[in-house]
């Protein structure tokens, strides 16, 4: 786990972004288990300014989350949304 600081919208916001990710079915936790693992590839958007980060979630999804980067130290990133993805070849 790195340290960092994850930043979510109010629940019932429907605009923000804990509705966003509800929408593709993920909770908040699946969410975390991705930005929190060190282990997991960061990748540039190819449709946005933002970053996107793979990895597995604790209930065994793969997902893609979008991020933005709020601040490096310390690391605090807004999560856009988040999907499932397919995994990766070879795993």
């Amino acid at each position: 786990m790195i340290d960092a600081h994850v930043i979510w919208d109010l629940e019932d916001d429907p605009d923000g972004n804990v509705q966003h990710i509800l929408q593709h079915g993920l909770d908040m936790d699946e969410v975390e288990d991705v930005l929190l693992n060190r282990d997991n590839e960061t990748v540039p958007s190819r449709s946005s300014d933002n970053s996107v980060v793979f990895g597995y979630t604790s209930t065994g999804r793969f997902i893609a989350v979008v991020i933005e980067l709020i601040d490096d130290n310390p690391k605090t990133m807004y999560p856009v949304t988040a999907y499932d993805v397919p995994e990766p070849k070879g795993r």
